[in-house]
């Protein structure tokens, strides 16, 4: 045997064991899962089932409860005879086929019983459970009725003691009563014929109707303690009340009082409908809208009776506040006409004044009908209290307007004097303006100079010819006088650079001399003597000049402008 047939050899050899070695953990497997779903049927068949039944039997079921012994009484027969027989048998095959080493089938037949095992259990352990619910539901049910019973001679003794505490809701718990007490007859007739289950379900739903019954009857005491003891109190004090304030002449118009609370108490008998028929939740509902009802009537009345005490401490007060507005309004128009002769009053003031005083006439016109109003017994005194606090506050900003108007029209005599003092100040500062240029007997006055001059002396005599009025515009005066004042300082610095020229071409001129034989200098003095005699133009003298100064001796004429500004603010 070759080396290569000698591997091969052990190869197989090897594979077999291995094979065989399979097939023998897969059978002792099957085996083993085989033991252990004989051991779980071995416990569901003494699950005590058929000793539950027994008993069962015993206890004469009838009705529904009988329909579920039945139903699951089947279940389990099936399972025992038919179901559980079954598996054993499989479980038979199962064994020799992997006795066999038919393993494939073994697997199979295996898995089958396991899914079958898992439904019978299931179903083996509802049976059960509903075995042990019936076994235990008559004892579980008498529990639950006498806990039951007793609430309900408790409920029932409490009603029959207070019956006219529950008003028109007696009839209908009566009934409610009456109801539980049959079904408390129908559950016990159940639990006797043995229909445990039908007796269960009685009994929820009896706790259900009862535990709502309970619940409903302190609600529906409440309820009917409102309607009868709180709010018939409370309306009959609210009618007193009104009847008194109508009678010390207070008045209502929001609502007619008496119309409301007779609605209130239609809306009380409503409520008694809702508690007749038991509906305890609505009746509720719409105690608390009538009471809300019943705090706004008491607010109103509340209100009124709090305003009164405004209007008597007021009114004379009042009074005299309107006749003093009146007075001082009719003042106000009486110097704003007179003021209008003189003067033009340019914001409507005198129209603004009026209006006004209307205003005022028609707060006193009002105030003379709310008087009469309560007198009358037609007067509300939370609304005059409010018409009269609004009043109060438009007096003040009245007053005040009033004061502002004054103050604007008195600054206008004031005005009128100022503008005459500054005018004829304005007229001294040009005088000696024009005297300072005279005085200085320069060649001639530049053009511009005499135009500045010529408009000036024109707008003082046109302001002053307008002083001169009958009826003066003041504020158009002002603006005029502003702009006098800025020409005049206009003017003024004019006057100021002509005569500063004129002394610096002469200065500049005098230091050229050092230059006489220089021609650009007698060129330039040429040239800024004609313009200096004949156009009267200095600043354009002073530049020529100047300028050939500092080109023939650098800073020089700096030092010439210098010098002579430096001795001009020492004077």
């Amino acid at each position: 045997m070759t080396s290569t047939e000698s591997l091969l050899f052990i190869i197989i050899v090897v594979l077999l064991i291995a094979i065989i070695g399979g097939m023998l953990f897969m059978k002792h497997r099957y085996t083993q899962l085989l033991l252990l779903i004989d051991d779980d049927l071995t416990e569901l068949e003494d699950a005590g089932i058929e000793a539950d039944i027994e008993r069962l039997k015993k206890m004469d079921l009838a009705g529904e409860s009988l329909k579920t012994f039945n139903s699951w009484k089947k279940v389990f027969d099936k399972a025992s005879s038919e179901r559980i027989p079954k598996m054993h048998e499989k479980m038979e095959q199962a064994s020799e086929l992997a006795n066999k080493y038919d393993l494939l089938k073994a697997r199979k037949l295996v898995k089958e019983l396991d899914l079958e095992l898992d439904d019978i259990s299931s179903d083996l352990g509802k049976t059960k459970e509903i075995f042990k619910q019936l076994l235990e539901s008559n004892r579980a049910n008498q529990v639950q009725y006498d806990a039951l019973i007793k609430t309900y001679h408790n409920m029932r003794k409490e009603v029959l003691a207070g019956s006219y505490d529950y008003g028109r809701a007696i009839d209908k718990i009566e009934d409610e009563l009456s109801n539980l007490e049959q079904s408390f007859q129908s559950a016990k007739n159940l639990s006797a014929q043995g229909d445990y289950v039908e007796g269960k379900r009685v009994l929820e739903i009896i706790n259900t109707k009862q535990t709502s019954l309970k619940d409903k009857l302190p609600k529906a005491k409440n309820v009917q303690k409102t309607l009868k003891e709180v709010f018939p109190e409370q309306l009959d004090e609210l009618t007193s009340s009104y009847k008194n304030m109508r009678k010390e002449k207070f008045a209502i118009k929001e609502i007619d009082f008496l119309a409301e609370i007779k609605s209130i108490r239609d809306e009380c008998e409503s409520c008694n409908d809702f508690l007749a028929d038991l509906k305890v939740a609505d009746a509720e509902t719409k105690t608390k809208e009538i009471a809300s009802e019943i705090d706004k009537l008491y607010d109103l009345l509340t209100k009124e009776y709090k305003a009164r005490p405004f209007i008597k401490d007021n009114q004379d007060k009042v009074l005299r506040l309107l006749s003093h507005v009146e007075n001082n309004s009719n003042q106000l128009i009486l110097k704003l006409e007179h003021i209008d002769q003189s003067y033009e009053l340019n914001h409507g003031e005198l129209d603004e004044a009026k209006k006004l005083l209307k205003e005022v006439n028609q707060m006193e016109n009002n105030y003379d009908q709310d008087v009469q109003d309560l007198a009358d017994g037609n007067g509300v005194y939370s609304e005059i209290k409010a018409n009269w606090l609004k009043m109060l506050a438009r007096i003040n900003e009245i007053e005040a307007r009033e004061k502002e108007i004054v103050d604007n029209v008195e600054g206008l005599y004031e005005a009128e004097t100022i503008a005459n003092d500054s005018l004829s100040n304005f007229k001294q500062d040009v005088a000696l303006v024009y005297k300072r240029l005279q005085r200085r007997n320069l060649p001639g006055k530049p053009d511009s100079f005499v135009q500045m001059y010529t408009l000036v002396v024109n707008e003082i005599a046109h302001t002053s010819q307008e002083l001169n009025q009958v009826r003066i515009n003041m504020e158009k005066i002002s603006e005029e006088m502003i702009q006098i004042s800025d020409d005049v300082e206009r003017l003024k610095k004019e006057a100021d650079q002509i005569i500063n020229f004129a002394n610096l071409v002469e200065l500049t001129m005098q230091y050229s001399n050092k230059f006489a034989n220089n021609p650009q200098i007698q060129k330039a003095r040429r040239m800024t003597m004609d313009l200096y005699q004949k156009s009267y133009n200095y600043k354009d003298a002073l530049d020529t000049i100047a300028t050939a100064v500092e080109r023939v001796e650098p800073g020089s004429y700096q030092r010439l402008e210098n010098s002579y500004y430096s001795d001009l603010e020492r004077k």
